[in-house]
């Protein structure tokens, strides 16, 4: 999908579902102009691209710690598999859609669909695991659903984790969906009594998001607390868990304490069946009214991402990619020198050298006929030198960084200037547009803020009009 075949269908939702970020597209299509001039991204690619306009939840958890059987009970239906054993070992991304019958789609639905924060996974996942990435089906599933609780957003289920067995390319989605989402709930069992003997899947688990930048949109979710009732231990098994979390680095976090009152195990005390009822009550209410609220938080997430990748692109990409260019033209400027030298000199030794010819044509000819021979070859070898050059310390940056590789690549082809990118007009043009971006972002975020909030109440608003 070309960038502006994507700013039109973006148009076409945001429309109906937050007019405000229509004009947040615009600043897109000029930062995607930086960036298609700088060569950070191709004229194909776009930022837009890059994060996700739909609003994403993401479940996550142990095996068996009841994730499907959670989002059953939210969807209000049975679109997940559920039960003791693991069921599934894919990620299901679960959308709204027009059919009353529900389908399952494979893997490659999602990677080769730019809508989707799965488009091009398998290339992240061939990163980490060579080849698996051409098995994307193993991996992804897409189910619709036509249900109101999902219309608008995209719900993930990730397959039970086991840190134990679990192969690099989950651990690359994973990493990728908690970096997407706008929420995400990670589960435990509470039927675990040692969350200890649990402490590699704790350390993934928890380890892939307390250092997240954005941890608040991260829940602890321990489910099944009704299996606490027979030895009233509640409060024990829920501080069992924190430390042991705490160990892996949660010093505090939102933390919750749920269960399934279709699968939840006899309850004969009315005294703890009622204290476990409002526990679950409380706790279940405040995650689903994060859950019903996410668009709201990927507004913002889409704003601040703009920028994010400005304010990025302005003090690092920009930089950097200066000072790699930087070093590639001063090494052809030395060997083309260099090698400038070896041919004149060899020109020379060659003329004098020519009694025959020179006594058969004039020396005035042959004067011309060496000198465009040598600027032929001089450029031919210039041209040469800059694209091995180039090659070179794009191959070097590739791991590192691919956007820096590419634009080393672009802004080395034969007809760019060898020392344009130094100046620094060429920094302060790109650098003025980036500061404008940026200040948008910011003014985006206020009138995001007027539609929840008003300090001086709207009333006054009007009067000071």
């Amino acid at each position: 999908m070309m960038p502006e075949e994507r700013y039109t269908k973006l148009k076409e939702y945001l429309s109906s579902e937050n007019p405000i970020l229509l004009d947040v597209i615009e600043n897109y299509k000029l930062l995607d102009e930086v960036g298609h001039k700088i060569g950070l991204i191709t004229p194909e690619d776009t930022y837009t691209s890059h994060i996700s306009w739909w609003p994403m939840i993401s479940i996550l958890g142990t095996f068996s710690a009841g994730k499907s059987t959670f989002i059953n009970q939210y969807l209000g239906k049975d679109i997940q598999e559920s039960g003791n054993q693991a069921v599934d070992d894919k990620f299901t991304v679960i959308c709204y859609g027009e059919n009353e019958e529900s389908h399952t789609l494979p893997g490659l639905a999602l990677d080769a669909d730019p809508r989707f924060p799965f488009y091009n996974i398998s290339d992240e996942v061939n990163k980490v695991d060579p080849g698996e990435g051409n098995r994307v089906n193993l991996y992804l599933q897409l189910k619709t659903l036509k249900s109101d609780k999902i219309k608008g957003k995209i719900l993930i289920d990730s397959p039970g984790f086991d840190a134990d067995s679990q192969r690099d390319g989950i651990l690359r989605i994973t990493s990728h969906i908690v970096d997407m989402s706008d929420l995400v709930l990670v589960f435990f069992d509470a039927r675990h009594p040692e969350p200890g003997a649990m402490r590699d899947t704790l350390e993934h688990l928890v380890g892939a998001t307390i250092n997240h930048r954005d941890a608040n949109k991260i829940l602890y979710v321990l489910n099944q607390i009704d299996t606490t009732a027979k030895e009233d231990n509640l409060e024990t098994v829920i501080a069992s868990w924190q430390r042991a979390m705490s160990q892996e680095g949660l010093i505090s976090g939102n933390f919750y304490g749920i269960y399934n009152e279709s699968s939840a195990v006899p309850i004969d005390d009315p005294a703890q069946k009622e204290r476990l009822e409002r526990k679950r009550d409380s706790d279940l209410s405040k995650i689903t009214q994060r859950m019903d609220k996410v668009g709201i938080e990927r507004a913002y997430r889409i704003i601040k991402a703009l920028e994010d990748f400005s304010k990025e692109m302005k003090e690092e990409k920009i930089p950097t990619l200066q000072k790699a260019l930087k070093s590639w033209s001063k090494k052809v400027l030395i060997t083309d020198f260099i090698l400038w030298i070896l041919i004149v000199v060899g020109f020379m030794f060659a003329e004098s050298n020519m009694g025959l010819i020179t006594n058969i044509m004039s020396s005035q000819i042959i004067s011309i006929v060496s000198i465009l021979g040598l600027v032929v070859i001089l450029s031919t070898i210039h041209i040469k030198l800059r694209d091995i050059f180039a090659k070179f310390d794009a191959n070097r940056w590739m791991k590192k960084d691919k956007s820096i590789a590419n634009a080393i690549l672009y802004n080395t082809k034969w007809w760019k200037p060898l020392f344009g990118h130094n100046s620094s007009k060429w920094s302060l043009k790109h650098s003025t547009k980036l500061d404008l971006l940026m200040s948008d972002a910011r003014t985006y975020i206020q009138k995001l803020n007027d539609q929840f909030i008003s300090p001086a109440g709207k009333e006054a608003q009007k009067e000071e009009k």
